[in-house]
């Protein structure tokens, strides 16, 4: 079961960083952009550390509070939510 969720963590976090990375890329050129919704979606449903990670990495984001405080209290909810699952196996 451990193995699924690392996965599943893993797996969005870093679809979460490659969209991070591709909507500043297209925000850099004027081009169609990946939704807000769509990047705070992901990383609600587990892509919380991909979603800081390109954020920061990609400079991306950093000014809107619904990124720089939502996503960091994402990683923190779904860390905690982690670490009760470990401890309830």
């Amino acid at each position: 079961m451990y193995r699924i969720l690392i996965i599943y963590i893993a797996a969005l976090s870093i679809l979460t960083w490659a969209l991070f990375g591709i909507d500043k890329w297209k925000a850099v050129r004027g081009k169609w952009r990946i939704r807000e919704s769509t990047l705070l979606g992901l990383s609600l449903i587990g892509g919380a550390a991909g979603g800081l990670a390109g954020m920061y990495l990609f400079r991306h984001k950093i000014r809107k509070s619904r990124f720089r405080i939502g996503v960091p209290l994402m990683l923190i909810a779904q860390a905690v939510l982690l670490c009760v699952l470990v401890k309830v196996k």
